[in-house]
């Protein structure tokens, strides 16, 4: 076996303390002869829940040789409460101890730049890799099945029980529910996302008329509501007709149809399997992958799709049914224009107003945004990916935080479920002034008409509110925030970016149908990068800096694909590695900055393995 690169892990800190351990404090000693697998994340992040998803097969089948921990490092201000965290870990069912870190210690000590990021620790307490974005499992696996060999041989791996403790269950109609429908008798139709079901409410909102879905057990099945199987549905839309409610069943990456006289469940889009670079994203509905489907409105003749898991939107034609991207290019951030070149930040929430505009609540730019009839997407509210906060007034310097749903209300404006701000907002498009209509909603994540009512989910307390529109608005002190991270000094001149890419072992780049990686840069302002904008097929290129402008943001996106390294094989398995990565910087001279010791002229972000240059041996 090769000589693996390796330095001595940071010891695992944070002012939160620990979840999922019955009470213990655990620490890399406590963990030493376990193979441990740290998991960076935030809550508020798709391609972090994706992770979680794809790391649960792997946690069972090597639950007596790996400890996962989750490390949470907050992006919004809300994420650093510490009661927000301990819902999180229920609402997205986390089976491994986490480590609260609001402060980002330990997120500064690994010098992580990236949610999600997994850092693989060894039986000895050396971190032997690092993987940044989704689609790794199976290269940690591999990774875990070579350390398990190499330290049962030297004796330095500890086999048994790990240090997970279950939280007790809880009772109740709901457990933090997406999203509310209302029928045409009156009810309401919930998605109660953590127990995987939907629940019909009466019309008081509170009376459990039935369950579709089973037991509440994971899974993808259609048939009659006890057969029915879905997995963290969120978004419903009724259907023109009334007879039936489409459904974003978010973590199967499908649309499911429910009839609603019968309660019978059917696949209208997806195949269970998540949407990846390089997969169709036209043609038949139930041939095509789909990626974390937050919420579907009926708009133009079409279900619309707000595609969180890729940053687009796609739609569902009925009458072909077939699905296609409708607006977005897969990159995260804020630019409007022509939907082929929008960009958006997992957009979470969708609501038609008629023929007109279909309006769009954008979570991790903190903006509302809406879609013409020509498909043209404009931004009404937010600025991008690191502003946030409460401010209402003129709408070019109103904020929110991280708002997961939009509802039209009868005047036309629409209320914006400000879930991070635990408030409902008002955009009025005639005067372009936000407003807060209500205050103290635990974590709103949806709000629905009823009459003169407006019923909100407010998932965090697992209950529907009613509140009657009011004429005016509450006043509230106007807050903003940048999100919490230190920039990168760099040195003026030239930096030279490196994007970190080791192939699994067993693999090699795929370069059957050409270049197997992918680079793209952007910067914000444009005017930091003088040159090297775009996009590329090497993972590294010179970036020339503007020495007018102090500071910025570098966006960078990257993709590699690997496929088993067996000429024998003619049917080889090929995985695809991509990451999005937001890096402040500001330029440091020499002789300033901390330290005095001046800027860095590389910038290096491992996507998967080890930066050799700075581990060492």
């Amino acid at each position: 076996m090769s000589k693996r690169a390796r330095v001595r892990a940071p010891e695992l800190v944070g002012k939160g303390g620990w979840l999922n351990t019955g009470g213990d404090e655990l620490s890399l000693q406590g963990l030493r002869g376990k193979i441990v697998i740290a998991d960076f994340w935030t809550f508020c992040c798709v391609n972090c829940l994706h992770v979680l998803d794809e790391l649960r097969e792997l946690e069972e089948r090597h639950r007596d040789t790996v400890v996962i921990v989750g490390v949470h490092s907050p992006k919004f201000v809300h994420e650093a409460e510490h009661q927000a965290v301990v819902d999180a870990v229920e609402r997205y069912g986390v089976e491994h101890p986490v480590l609260d870190d609001p402060e980002l210690v330990t997120w500064k000590q690994y010098a992580v730049r990236a949610w999600p990021t997994l850092v693989v620790i060894d039986p000895e307490g050396y971190v032997v890799a690092q993987h940044a974005g989704e689609g790794h499992a199976h290269a940690i696996e591999k990774l875990v099945e070579e350390l398990e060999a190499e330290h049962g041989a030297k004796g330095t791996l500890r086999r048994g029980d790990g240090p997970y403790v279950p939280p007790e269950p809880v009772a109740g109609a709901l457990r933090f529910p997406g999203r509310a429908v209302l029928l045409p008798s009156g009810n309401f139709l919930v998605s109660d996302t953590t127990r995987h079901q939907l629940v019909e409410l009466a019309e008081d909102g509170e009376s459990v008329v039935r369950r579709i879905g089973g037991e509440g057990e994971r899974g993808l099945a259609d048939g009659g509501p006890a057969e029915a199987r879905f997995s963290e549905p969120q978004g419903l839309a009724l259907t023109p007709e009334g007879d039936a409610v489409i459904v974003a069943d978010t973590v199967n990456h499908a649309l499911r149809r429910v009839e609603l006289a019968s309660g019978v469940v059917s696949t209208l889009a997806g195949t269970g399997r998540q949407w990846w670079q390089g997969s169709p994203t036209a043609g038949p509905a139930r041939e095509v992958d789909l990626s974390s489907p937050w919420d579907v409105a009926w708009f133009g003749g079409k279900v619309w799709i707000a595609m969180a898991g890729t940053h687009q939107l796609w739609t569902y034609d009925p009458v072909e049914q077939a699905v296609a991207v409708a607006a977005g290019t897969t990159n995260e951030g804020l630019v409007d224009g022509p939907g082929a070149e929008a960009w958006f930040a997992q957009p979470s929430g969708l609501a038609a107003d008629g023929d007109e505009r279909l309006w769009v609540a954008d979570s991790e730019t903190s903006a509302l945004r809406w879609v013409d009839p020509e498909g043209t997407v404009h931004t009404a509210v937010g600025t991008g990916l690191f502003d946030f906060g409460h401010r209402d007034g003129d709408a070019a310097q109103a904020l929110f935080q991280h708002p997961l749903a939009v509802t039209v209300l009868p005047d036309g404006s629409v209320a914006v479920s400000d879930t991070y701000n635990h408030a409902l907002r008002r955009y009025d498009p005639a005067s372009g002034e936000v407003s807060t209509l209500a205050t103290d909603l635990r974590e709103p994540s949806g709000a629905v008409l009823a009459g003169e009512e407006i019923v909100v989910v407010e998932s965090a307390r697992h209950r529907l509110t009613r509140l009657r529109l009011p004429e005016e608005a509450v006043r509230v002190e106007g807050v903003a925030h940048r999100t919490q991270r230190a920039a990168t000094e760099i040195a003026p001149g030239r930096l030279r970016l490196d994007v970190v890419f080791q192939a699994p072992a067993g693999q090699k780049l795929d370069t059957r149908y050409g270049p197997s990686t992918r680079l793209l840069v952007s910067a914000t302002p444009p005017e930091l990068l003088l040159d090297g904008d775009g996009a590329g097929t090497d993972l590294f290129l010179e970036l020339p800096l503007n020495p007018e402008i102090g500071e910025g943001v570098l966006h960078v996106s990257a993709m590699a694909a690997s496929c088993d390294d067996d000429p024998s094989n003619e049917y080889p398995a090929c995985h695809v590695h991509q990451q999005d990565w937001g890096v402040p910087v500001r330029v440091v001279a020499p002789g300033e900055g901390d330290g005095g010791s001046g800027g860095t002229d590389r910038l290096a972000l491992v996507l998967a393995g080890m930066d050799e240059d700075a581990a060492g041996s």
